[in-house]
């Protein structure tokens, strides 16, 4: 298969370029449940600087998106305390399907169909780049960091767990 340089626009890409957003493109070959940590390998990036989008819930099922580590787990317990929320837990891929607009593996921050909160890990902020999904299953884009911020309101928080590699 020929490696691509280029990938077609998506609503992501078209929210970063509106902002004004430099980023670089990173299209790689998707490996269903390959993950950040996947993309990360076939890259040549530490998946630590691989941002993974995960689309949440609180207990009123009120979505949320969180932005971790490929490397890490989010502790919920930890993450709800701090948003002030009683539990919040993953939500089901369908479910993360129809409020992100992406299908789980490629799901954005960027350009999301429901505009939902999203909480970013506090050490990401410290990271010159990160990858993070693009809009489309195998393809990420570096940008810098306090982009989530800047662009998505992103809150930091500090919920990361080390992940459990089986």
């Amino acid at each position: 298969m020929a490696k691509k340089d280029h990938v077609s626009e998506t609503p992501a890409t078209q929210l970063l370029k509106a902002s004004k957003v430099a980023f670089t493109e990173h299209p790689y070959e998707y490996l269903e449940h390959g993950g950040a940590l996947h993309s990360a390998a076939v890259l040549g990036w530490n998946p630590f600087a691989v941002v993974k989008t995960l689309i949440m819930q609180d207990q009123d099922a009120k979505p949320l998106v969180v932005l971790m580590h490929g490397n890490r787990k989010v502790s919920t317990k930890n993450l709800a305390r701090q948003i002030g929320v009683k539990s919040v837990s993953p939500c089901a891929p369908e479910v993360a399907n129809r409020h992100s607009g992406y299908l789980v593996g490629g799901t954005s921050p960027f350009a999301t169909r429901r505009t939902m909160p999203v909480f970013i890990e506090s050490t990401i902020l410290e990271l010159p780049k990160i990858l993070i999904n693009g809009g489309r299953r195998g393809y990420l884009v570096g940008i810098d960091p306090q982009v989530c911020v800047n662009v998505l309101g992103a809150h930091p928080v500090q919920c990361a767990m080390a992940e459990e590699l089986s």
